[in-house]
């Protein structure tokens, strides 16, 4: 498919910088493409009134690292500034990262690390430059490994907020607690799954009275999702892995849910790309553990959710090709057009919609 089909109007002012407060406050737009309305405006803290007793929420426990680097590159005598984004862990010392600009590193090069300018000089934090991919990203190999190494980038690091945020204000201590899951657990993402940035001790309390159980798979969110889709055909685009984990044990009950006939909803595009990764043609989730670079359009068959509660996406990227494979382009222009003349709140700190699925 041409990725300018994907493409939409979104007016800046329509750009959530901050979240709502409380986080469960936030609109909900719910999408039924078989039912007429089509669309139903309503807030997250209503959400239980959308399932029934048994349905199943599905939610990413992955946890966001600080993991966008201010980086010193010394050769003969010259120093040169690059900006570094780790994306994908490689081994206990090891961390793949984007960087800009990459022209300046090369393979051997050694990188020093500081939270700022003024402690470049003192930095103990250092990699060395292993390997330049042809896909654009840089292996290196660090001077600390395991937790030593996990403590040091949690000292220098930065929280790497979505570009339409950091090109219109800097990160603050705020944004440590923000850009995080009440329920994150397992650190290793780059990016927040946003559509868990909504949910609170007491919208959980709601739900839990209402019957809806809540199950955790893990998906270590790269710095990948925020790259613009550059082809011009869907055919060419190629996704970056991800690492993620469904155990045995929620694998048995998600199945268990839906024999009962109850519904699976992921929370999140990251949610369902690790459940549709495991998936069997059958619709049986499996365990899993491993990477997945699974790349959703229109004409995917669906086989392990039947609902999705997502935030607004960017337009031509790959997550409104998702939404788009899953409740349908026109619906899903529609629903768009009325977020924005309503006055939704887009993108990461924004609000939500409840997704389900075209015939």
């Amino acid at each position: 498919m041409r990725v300018d089909e994907f493409d939409f109007e979104l007016p800046s002012e329509n750009i959530a910088l901050r979240p709502t407060s409380p986080r469960d406050t936030s609109k909900l737009l719910v999408v039924k493409p078989n039912q007429t309305p089509l669309l139903q405006d309503s807030h997250v803290l209503e959400l239980a009134s959308f399932l029934e007793p048994g349905d199943a929420l599905v939610f990413n426990d992955t946890k966001v690292i600080p993991a966008q680097l201010l980086g010193f590159r010394k050769r003969d005598g010259v120093s040169a500034k690059v900006g570094v984004t780790l994306h994908q862990r490689a081994s206990v010392d090891e961390w793949r990262a984007f960087v800009r600009p990459a022209k300046k590193l090369r393979v051997g090069d050694c990188v020093s690390f500081a939270f700022d300018e003024s402690g470049a000089e003192q930095a103990t934090l250092s990699a060395q430059v292993m390997e330049k991919s042809p896909s654009g990203d840089i292996r290196f190999k660090f001077n600390k490994s395991a937790a030593e190494l996990d403590a040091a980038i949690a000292q220098v690091g930065h929280i790497p907020l979505p570009p339409y945020i950091a090109q219109k204000r800097a990160e603050d201590a705020q944004d440590r607690q923000d850009y995080q899951t009440v329920y994150a657990r397992h650190e290793g993402a780059v990016a927040a799954p946003t559509a868990g940035l909504h949910f609170t001790d007491r919208l959980f309390e709601m739900l839990a009275q209402k019957g809806v159980e809540r199950h955790f798979v893990t998906l270590h969110v790269g710095a990948g999702t925020f790259l613009p889709v550059k082809v011009d055909d869907t055919n060419h685009h190629q996704m970056h892995d991800e690492w993620g984990e469904i155990s045995r044990a929620t694998a048995e009950q998600l199945n268990a849910v839906r024999k009962r006939g109850n519904k699976v909803v992921a929370v999140g595009t990251t949610s369902l790309r690790i459940l549709e990764s495991s998936a069997q043609a059958s619709g049986q989730i499996s365990e899993f553990s491993g990477s997945t670079s699974i790349f959703i359009v229109p004409g995917y068959q669906f086989k392990a959710i039947d609902a999705l509660m997502t935030n607004f996406h960017l337009p031509r990227s790959t997550l409104f090709m998702l939404v788009s494979a899953f409740a349908g382009m026109p619906e899903m222009r529609r629903a768009y057009e009325h977020a924005i003349d309503n006055n939704y709140r887009f993108y990461s700190y924004g609000d939500s919609s409840l997704l389900f699925p075209k015939d």
